[in-house]
């Protein structure tokens, strides 16, 4: 499968490294592009957590900034927020990554993470606040139809 599932718990080992689920693994390797970062691992702009996102869909997400004036103050905003606390990231053999400190802060975690897929991208979230994410999300999306789906009365 090429999208990222399902919620997985690793713990931080005593170096401060913690295993990426096989799975994921495997999605980042059939995603990545030669001479990148297999990732690119960046603070959310609304959630405690860090979004982890393949190398090329990273870039993707930076395109639109090409539209905008290289000189004017929406570009530099979103330069700046896009750019400035991402990391590229890649993993060991073992797929172990040890996650910078200021991104380990912002989601609050210690010694044990919780990897939150999200089919294009994941997330890495400090367990209990993981699954109060999930039990939001699933609430909210009771009132949230997908696009193309009305006619048939689906919902997310």
């Amino acid at each position: 499968m090429s999208v990222f599932l399902g919620t997985h718990q690793n713990r931080i080992d005593a170096k401060g490294r913690v295993s990426i689920p096989a799975g994921f693994r495997t999605v980042l390797r059939n995603r990545a592009q030669e001479g990148e970062a297999l990732m690119v691992m960046r603070p959310s702009h609304t959630l405690p957590c860090i979004e982890v996102w393949p190398s090329a869909a990273f870039a993707a997400l930076a395109q639109p900034l090409d539209r905008l004036d290289m000189f004017s103050d929406e570009h530099d905003d979103l330069a700046a927020a896009l750019y400035a606390d991402a990391y590229p990231i890649d993993s060991d053999r073992e797929g172990r990554i040890i996650i910078p400190d200021f991104l380990r802060e912002h989601a609050d975690l210690t010694d044990t993470v919780a990897f939150m897929g999200l089919g294009r991208i994941f997330q890495i979230w400090e367990p209990k606040a993981a699954e109060a994410r999930r039990a939001e999300a699933r609430l909210r999306s009771r009132k949230v139809t997908l696009p193309g789906n009305r006619e048939q009365g689906g919902t997310a």
